[in-house]
């Protein structure tokens, strides 16, 4: 291989020859190779849209000449498109304030930057860092990451998913099936209202998460190393924040209180508890999807759900609900990660928290695997759920709880009379009724009609 020697404050460095990076973030490469997780390609990609914005801001205080700011907007640009992947190798599991990988952008930008100029016109530190410290790029980033991911992946994801149980919960009303409470029967339901709950739970979800947003709007930038702005000029939070909006198309805005921006993590916490929240539920959904589709011969078959791939080495035949155990397996990560985001956001020691990488992995790994999964679940499991509609019917039917219904004729201990005879002697509920002497057989037929147990909106 050949290299190239770059150098930095503490000396020169070997660097890979086709490589844009510089000193270092090779030392960085080099004295971090720990795991196989990367710095997310989302985090890049703020890094890009913030020295952009930086050097819009900075160019329009004059504080950087128009060749220079025209020079870093074009490698950003370049980086949004993808043209320059390979160049950002750093390991999450490098300093906790994120300084490498914001060197990793200044010296990638600068060194394309000269490349592109023909001359050495750009510095990491005097250039593409002015104005700006790893202490507020890197919290910034952060943010710009979280709200893109989730305005642009997440909750179009949701969204879709929600519409999808929209449009069955209206397909299949009118099917009235028992329903369950603690794994047992309960009074009838209608199947288009249990699908009513699956959707409004994510509803819920979906403005619990979009109420996170705004909070994450808020950006750290300008507050440079401990949040007094120092090397600053006066109006630069400001003006870097009008840039990212603009260069983003979101309403981002720089942080009132910079103090508060570097140190503390309260705002993903948040957002996360709200990702944690769409978890739980899917979780459940799933489980209810699964449940209803089991067997298909000693389950509770109440549902069909598309057979996507074979279920078993061995077993000839069997078909599993694969979809929907994907489902539950993100989430279960997803609240794993929770733990990760809440530990790391209290360690905020004095003026920086110092575990960003491992916080904004794991965030950006949940939303992204909660976007994928919805989308998957929905078009391979959700879009072809089909009632049985005979198995709904035999259930309710079935069921010693449509004894409810007779409250209001025999009363509730008579009623409790009436199921534990029928289930003790295997015997249906008019016949209980009957023997017991509570209602003669043609009063239980003009008062038992276990259909008109459900109320539907109209």
């Amino acid at each position: 291989m050949d290299y190239r020697i770059e150098h930095d404050s503490m000396g020169e460095v070997k660097v890979p020859a086709d490589k844009l990076w510089g000193a270092q973030t090779q030392r960085s490469f080099q004295n971090f190779e720990i795991g196989d997780e990367k710095i997310p390609a989302e985090v890049i990609t703020a890094f890009s849209y913030l020295k952009e914005a930086a050097a819009l801001a900075n160019c329009r205080l004059g504080v950087l000449d128009e060749k220079k700011e025209k020079l870093i907007s074009t490698v950003c640009e370049e980086i949004r498109a993808g043209k320059l992947q390979g160049n950002f190798p750093l390991a999450v599991w490098q300093t906790g304030s994120g300084t490498q990988s914001n060197m990793n952008v200044n010296e990638v930008i600068a060194n394309r930057g000269n490349e592109i100029a023909g001359e050495k016109l750009l510095h990491p530190n005097d250039d593409c860092n002015k104005s700006q410290s790893s202490n507020d790029t890197f919290p910034t980033a952060m943010h710009i990451a979280a709200v893109l991911t989730l305005e642009d992946k997440l909750l179009p994801s949701l969204d879709t998913l929600i519409a999808c149980f929209r449009e069955l919960e209206i397909r299949y009303k009118g099917i009235v099936k028992s329903g369950r409470t603690h794994l047992q029967d309960a009074v009838p339901i209608s199947f288009s209202q249990e699908i009513s709950g699956w959707r409004s739970s994510l509803e819920t979800d979906l403005e619990l998460i979009r109420a996170s947003i705004p909070p994450l709007s808020s950006l750290a930038l300008g507050g440079t190393a401990v949040g007094t702005g120092l090397n600053a000029p006066k109006g630069f939070d400001t003006e870097s924040a009008k840039a990212v909006s603009k260069l983003t198309g979101k309403p981002f805005r720089t942080a009132e209180n910079k103090y508060h921006a570097l140190t503390s993590k309260s705002e993903l916490v948040y957002s996360h508890g709200a990702l944690k929240g769409l978890a739980a539920d899917l979780m459940k959904i799933a489980n209810d999807i699964r449940w209803l589709s089991s067997g298909p011969r000693c389950g509770l078959g109440e549902i069909h759900i598309p057979e996507n791939e074979p279920g078993s080495s061995i077993m000839p035949g069997k078909v599993n609900p694969t979809q929907c155990e994907s489902v539950t397996m993100v989430a279960v990560q997803v609240m794993a990660n929770d733990s990760a985001v809440s530990f790391a956001a209290s360690q905020g020691n004095f003026e920086l928290n110092v575990f960003m990488p491992v916080m904004i992995y794991n965030y950006l790994q949940s939303a992204r695997l909660l976007a994928d999964s919805m989308r998957s679940f929905r078009i391979h499991c959700c879009e072809g759920i089909e009632p049985n509609r005979e198995k709904m019917r035999e259930n309710l039917h079935r069921s010693l709880m449509l004894v409810t219904s007779l409250n209001p004729y025999i009363g509730y201990e008579n009623a409790a009379k009436t199921a534990k005879l029928a289930f003790k002697e295997n015997i249906s509920l008019k016949e209980a009724c009957v023997k017991l002497g509570f209602l003669t057989e043609e009063r239980f037929d003009e008062v038992f009609q276990p259909e008109k147990m459900v109320k539907e909106e109209e």
